[in-house]
């Protein structure tokens, strides 16, 4: 039986100057590679860039597919009158809604009006969208009735659409259809279209982008009824199959292929190890041709790593993740620290402008 073979990017480069042959560029982004893991039967051997071309770009179809998914560019993405280049990494901001949400659940409610000002002061920080949220995917969260949610998120959507990018996070289709009604851009499913059967078809119909995020069973909900994460051989190859699968079913569906972002689903029914190779991997999933997308802010990964440092002590670790998303050509950044994460990828920006001028 041949074994399926997969290209992790490698050997990231500062700059291209002088290296003609010898690199590939990043899904059309500010990363350059020099060789390729490849990973094929649970084996891995590195490939130089120069030697790919010469042997397995030509002889390998697959190879070749991937290759061309992982260098080309991602276009751009539309968001209202906003049109968002993804040849950079760009920050998204959390704004939750709920009165449950791990992070921040409870303080903005009741309060439609502060939770839009609250949006505003993230776009200001520099946040190029924001995700706002109505029901918690915390593990063990109960799930909120359509109704309840549609009553948490339109007001906030109402005011913060008129002059914000907005993606609604939620996995009912009704949900959907509010929030897009009031003006919202995109929509950020936890269940990659999996949890309502229409949420599909309203996508499709709207025409605006999406995410597909792993999670272990959505149908049972975003941790897939499990605590722990126990059942990977390989976290990254089955997330990587997982996820293409899932957007050749939303393309079937309907859904325009350049508008489909994925996003591996760090923390959702994943153990600290099933995390650590989905974050080491994460260049992986430019295979895909599809833009992607981090949510790695304030998780439990970051207290397993850091002597259990609770919720609201995690900045640093949030900060560490982003810029490994990043280094990884990660386009979108999803953060509750809109501020310090600008910060941290406009350092991580400049460094990278520097050097692909050359010294």
């Amino acid at each position: 039986m041949t074994q399926k073979l997969y290209l992790l990017p490698t050997q990231f480069v500062d700059s291209p100057i002088g290296r003609d042959g010898a690199v590939a560029r990043l899904a059309g982004g500010m990363q350059w590679f020099a060789a390729y893991d490849v990973i094929e039967g649970g084996a891995r051997r590195t490939l130089s860039i120069a030697d790919f071309a010469a042997t397995l770009g030509v002889s390998d179809a697959r190879a070749a597919a991937l290759h061309a998914a992982i260098t080309a560019p991602r276009a751009p993405i539309t968001l209202g009158e906003r049109v968002l280049r993804l040849d950079q990494p760009h920050v998204v901001g959390i704004l939750n809604v709920t009165p449950d949400s791990f992070s921040d659940g409870g303080k903005l409610e009741d309060d439609p009006q502060a939770a839009a000002e609250a949006g505003f002061d993230m776009i200001a920080a520099g946040a190029a969208l924001i995700d706002l949220g109505g029901e918690s995917t915390r593990p063990g969260a109960a799930l909120v009735w359509e109704g309840d949610e549609i009553k948490r998120i339109a007001p906030v959507v109402e005011r913060l659409a008129r002059a914000a990018p907005v993606s609604i996070d939620t996995r009912k289709a009704a949900v959907m259809e509010a929030a897009l009604e009031r003006g919202a851009h995109m929509v950020n499913d936890v269940s990659a279209l999996v949890w309502d059967s229409r949420s599909a078809e309203v996508v499709a119909k709207a025409g605006v982008p999406v995410v597909l995020m792993h999670s272990p069973d959505p149908a049972k909900g975003p941790h897939g009824g499990a605590q722990g994460g126990k059942g990977y051989a390989d976290p990254l190859i089955e997330t990587f199959d997982w996820l293409a699968a899932r957007v050749e079913a939303a393309v079937m569906a309907g859904i325009d292929r350049a508008k489909i972002i994925v996003d591996p689903g760090i923390g959702f029914g994943k153990a600290l190890s099933d995390n650590l190779a989905l974050l080491g991997g994460l260049a992986l999933f430019h295979g895909l041709g599809c833009p992607i997308m981090l949510g790695a802010s304030r998780k439990r990964i970051i207290g397993a790593l850091s002597n259990e440092a609770p919720v609201g002590e995690r900045l640093g670790g949030s900060l560490a993740l982003a810029l490994k998303g990043a280094e990884a050509g990660v386009q979108l950044l999803r953060v509750h620290d809109v501020g310090e994460t600008v910060q941290a990828i406009r350092v991580w920006r400049g460094m990278r402008d520097a050097a692909l001028v050359g010294r």
